[in-house]
């Protein structure tokens, strides 16, 4: 007795990251697209908060130091400088909006941020007084953190952001001759911030990402049939749904191919409900080869039916794939001496494509599929029943029948 038990979740994209790692920051491509949808739609409030706050503390440090320490204004840079700050804060608090911009916000954030960390820059680097210049130094190192853990950034976003920042403090240093122990002092906070706010970013990244796999891996298997690790019922009845919906939109045609195990009852009395839930796995495994379309959605519907979704096929593919469906479940050879159809297990297919723009809902395309499954019983089991929305019914040697025709031969 073959058994072709299936790995469940084993070769799911989110399984393969949790077992092989990710020490760099990053997942197959539609994984990373789903983790920074999903990341972003939980970050984007609190950024927006961030965001707020950094524009308040702007405002509190230029009246702390023009109003309360009197500091003489220096006209223009000082209005240039904090009125820019200003104005990248409003920018980046504009972008992060709720509606879906994530692409463009990350595109522009690290360079707003960057933008903003050279204007703290400037002023250690125009200060000239020290004392002056290690309040600067001060302020920067409460933006480095900010940019590491306060914006949504990932990690490696917020290097380069950083990076830029400290080059820049650099490269300002040198050209200004800046007072070599307030520079190599300056640089190596600013150093030591960005090792200790980095690694600190790294793993709270780490720890995002993978927080994401369980609660995928979790929605996965709360969706899989444990036997079969196909979509169990409630799984399948919300994505029947779903790709209801999409071809009403798109008005294209849905096909359902409903398929049960001939007299398998009789396989279980004889071989025992091991052996039946082993030919169960091997018949799931043959229909995850068949409907292997990136949208065909495979389940168990109950007991030993199995439910296949097309979405967008036609009848011709629908019967091929019926077709497919049958040969493929008889060419297992798993022997079954109590059936009276043949030898071995065989399986009974039903087919039905409708254009679900002109049907009231996803449960006409399932009736059908039902009942032509049950006319392919009634005709001698075996075979696959392909049923057109009005009750025309192609038999397994394809020739054109009605539904109230008397049954093929067995």
């Amino acid at each position: 007795m073959p058994d072709a038990r299936l790995p469940l979740l084993a070769d799911s994209p989110a399984a393969r990251a949790l077992e092989d790692g990710f020490p760099g920051l990053r997942f197959e491509a539609s994984l990373e697209r789903d983790f920074r949808d999903s990341h972003d739609a939980a970050a984007r409030p609190r950024v927006r908060f961030a965001l707020a706050l950094a524009f308040c503390t702007v405002l509190g440090f230029l009246l702390l130091d023009h109003v309360l320490l009197d500091r003489p204004w220096r006209v223009p840079q000082d209005l240039l400088r904090n009125g820019l700050q200003l104005l990248l804060v409003t920018v980046a608090f504009a972008l992060a909006t709720p509606r879906p911009r994530g692409r463009l916000f990350h595109a522009v954030i690290q360079w707003v941020a960057a933008a903003f960390g050279i204007c703290m820059v400037a002023a250690i680097v125009q200060a000239g007084d020290p004392q002056l210049q290690a309040l600067a130094v001060s302020r920067l190192l409460l933006a480095t953190f900010f940019f590491y853990f306060m914006l949504g950034m990932g990690f490696f976003a917020a290097v380069r952001c950083n990076a830029v920042v400290l080059a820049v403090l650099a490269g300002g240093a040198w050209v200004t001759a800046m007072p070599a122990e307030a520079a190599i002092h300056g640089l190596a906070l600013l150093v030591c911030a960005n090792l200790f706010a980095g690694a600190g970013c790294y793993w709270l990244e780490h720890a995002n990402r993978l927080a994401f796999l369980e609660r995928r891996l979790l929605a996965q298997v709360a969706s899989r049939d444990g036997l079969t690790g196909l979509l169990n019922r409630a799984a399948f009845d919300a994505e029947m749904r779903r790709v209801w919906d999409q071809s009403v939109r798109e008005c294209s045609s849905v096909t359902v191919i409903m398929l049960d195990l001939d007299h398998f009852k009789a396989f279980n009395d004889r071989y025992g409900h091991q052996a039946g839930d082993a030919t169960l796995r091997a018949v799931a495994g043959v229909l995850r080869q068949i409907a292997r379309r990136p949208l065909d959605i495979v389940a168990r519907y109950g007991g030993e039916e199995l439910v296949v979704i097309l979405p967008g096929s036609d009848q011709a593919h629908a019967e091929n794939t019926a077709r497919a469906l049958v040969q493929a479940v008889a060419a297992l050879g798993i022997p079954h001496d109590a059936s009276p159809t043949r030898g071995c297990v065989t399986a009974s297919v039903g087919s039905a494509t409708v254009e679900a723009v002109r049907e009231p809902s996803h449960e006409t395309a399932i009736r059908l599929a039902d009942r032509a499954m049950y006319l392919a019983k009634e005709q001698g089991r075996d075979r696959h029943v392909v049923l057109d929305r009005s009750l025309n019914i192609v038999d397994f040697a394809g020739q054109p029948r009605s539904a109230d025709s008397p049954p093929a031969a067995a």
